[in-house]
């Protein structure tokens, strides 16, 4: 029988891998903290389930010559080695909708909590305080300008959420146009104008070498001072040190975190500041959505296994990559 090696990870629900895969496929569940990991794990194996924390380096498509397809238990695909993929005939798959409601939903929660100031009231109440003045200033979201760093599905999602607040929406992203972000009610500037423009900025962006450290201290002066940043795409982007300092010298607001530089978190600045509140990599999670992530996944490696087209196909000539 095939076998698909998949890392041993809560995301990986090998119940519903099974359900889909049938006959056709067994599942083997295996730690693959590293590319050695992987190859000792996958070296006779067609098929490889990995999540965010597996990096899939060139030395496992050279190793693991049966190999046809590496799924990515979720969207980002940056720890991939796509040019060694392609050479090695391997397809590689995501599931960039699985999580759309929930990224967009803790999205806007990060960017709720981060304007009522909720972390500030929450540890200022607990510390026995009980002042409404703890939290000041406070500031209305109607009327504001939110901002979009990418503005592929999950922030188009984010947008449609907060439609009813009467925001005007801008959005930096150089693969999206015009045209398509018009729908959304939302107008396409440069970065640098989101910066300028926006009085709150939502990040959805994948981490390339364009956008990583994107928010250092020169973006964070540009940005209004009562700005909430909001990060759901990848840690990364932000320069930690970066954004204590913004926060401490009063540049932003708040900032709303479901990602980190390093995940988790060891010495991170950020850790101690109640103007920042931090969520571990969890906005993607319903039980919804891994049940839709993992019977998607499956589906795409029954079609690869059968050299069919899968609908999750991540191609190695997108620009984003």
């Amino acid at each position: 029988m095939t076998t698909i090696v998949a890392s041993e990870d809560a995301m990986i629900r090998t119940e519903t891998l099974a359900s889909v895969l049938g006959d056709e496929a067994e599942v083997v569940v295996a730690d693959l903290e590293s590319a050695d990991d992987i190859v000792d794990a996958a070296r006779e194996a067609a098929g490889l389930i990995v999540d965010v924390n597996t990096p899939v380096p060139t030395v496992v498509f050279e190793e693991c010559e049966q190999l046809q397809v590496v799924a990515r238990a979720g969207v980002g695909v940056d720890r991939i080695d796509f040019e060694a993929a392609a050479a090695n005939d391997v397809t590689v798959v995501n599931v960039p909708d699985y999580c759309r409601d929930e990224v967009s939903t803790h999205a806007a929660s990060l960017l709720f909590a981060g304007i009522r100031r909720l972390s500030v009231f929450d540890s200022a109440v607990k510390g026995g305080n009980w002042h409404w003045t703890d939290g000041q200033p406070i500031y209305r979201l109607t009327g504001e300008t939110v901002g979009f760093l990418s503005f592929g599905q999950l922030a188009q999602a984010t947008a449609e959420k907060l439609q009813g607040f009467d925001c005007r929406f801008v959005a930096a992203d150089p693969y999206v146009d015009e045209e398509e972000m018009a729908e959304y009610g939302v107008e396409k500037v440069p970065f640098d104008d989101l910066l300028e423009e926006a009085d709150h900025v939502s990040i959805h962006a994948p981490l390339t070498d364009d956008t990583r450290g994107m928010f250092d201290r020169d973006a964070f002066r540009r940005m209004s001072d009562t700005a909430v940043l909001v990060n759901v795409g990848r840690g990364p982007i932000v320069k930690e040190d970066a954004l204590a300092w913004a926060l401490e010298e009063g540049e932003i607001a708040a900032a709303g975190l479901d990602v980190l530089e390093t995940e988790p978190p060891e010495d991170s600045p950020l850790l101690e500041r109640d103007d920042v509140i931090l969520t571990p990599h969890t906005a993607f999670y319903s039980e919804e959505s891994l049940a839709y992530l993992n019977e998607h996944m499956a589906n795409d490696i029954l079609a690869v296994l059968a050299d069919e087209q899968p609908k999750g196909y991540v191609d190695p000539e997108s620009d984003w990559l």
